[in-house]
């Protein structure tokens, strides 16, 4: 094969890859959806000095906004209503109370923004959601059945602190599974989130030099394509 056909050759391959590779751009369209989620939390609070803790149970539900960009790849945002805290595991107290018990359940609106990274057909997709949260303190309360009683050998302050910084902000994200079909998009997720803040004043001095939140979740969302 002469110099002159091997050119030919490799500009005619070169060409026509790039004909394909625009061709493949064009026939992608990107997709908005929206819809609801609702779900359930185990959240737990890392303190330092340390508290014994349970996992406590809350919700968390609210808006979805998604945009395909492009393929296997998009972005998420969401405006969420989340309950979050912690529950003590108490031994003993300095007073004899029988099954004593602390729980503080914190409500916050949280709006994540996600990239969503997906795999798939168009009928059923893999994905996972990755990005950061931004949450702004809402409401606390708590029950307890210490009436008044010390732990021993264990912070006690944090039973009468309210919540001093009402800004929370992390990194979450989690795998899920999506049934599409042509009543709308069916999502099952697993998520988890690690508070970068703490909700209490951390300075030298202060009761605490840590108190952030983490929250394992799973939630169910349903999405309604609005352009494809």
């Amino acid at each position: 094969m002469s110099k002159r056909s091997t050119v030919y050759l490799l500009f005619t391959v070169v060409c026509t890859g790039i004909s394909v590779g625009a061709q493949a751009q064009n026939t992608f369209q990107s997709e908005w959806a929206i819809g609801a989620s609702a779900g359930v939390n185990f959240s737990s609070v890392s303190f330092r000095p340390q508290v014994l803790k349970n996992t406590l149970t809350g919700y968390n539900g609210g808006i979805t906004a998604r945009w395909i960009t492009e393929k296997n790849l998009g972005l998420q945002l969401e405006i969420n209503f989340k309950q979050q805290g912690w529950s003590e595991a108490i031994d003993e107290t300095k007073e004899q109370i029988i099954n004593p018990y602390y729980i503080r359940r914190m409500t916050y609106l949280d709006i994540p923004l996600f990239t969503h990274i997906y795999f798939g057909s168009d009928k059923a997709r893999f994905f996972i959601n990755l990005g950061p949260q931004i949450g702004c303190f809402i409401d606390e309360t708590s029950s307890q059945n210490l009436n008044g009683a010390t732990v021993i050998n264990r912070p006690n302050e944090q039973h009468t602190m309210p919540v001093e910084k009402k800004i929370e902000w992390g990194l979450g994200g989690g795998p899920g599974i999506e049934l599409r079909s042509a009543v709308g998009y069916f999502l099952l997720e697993g998520r988890y989130y690690y508070a970068l803040s703490d909700f209490y004043n951390t300075r030298r001095g202060d009761a605490f030099s840590k108190a952030s939140s983490q929250v394992i979740a799973v939630k169910f969302t349903y999405l309604i394509p609005l352009r494809k």
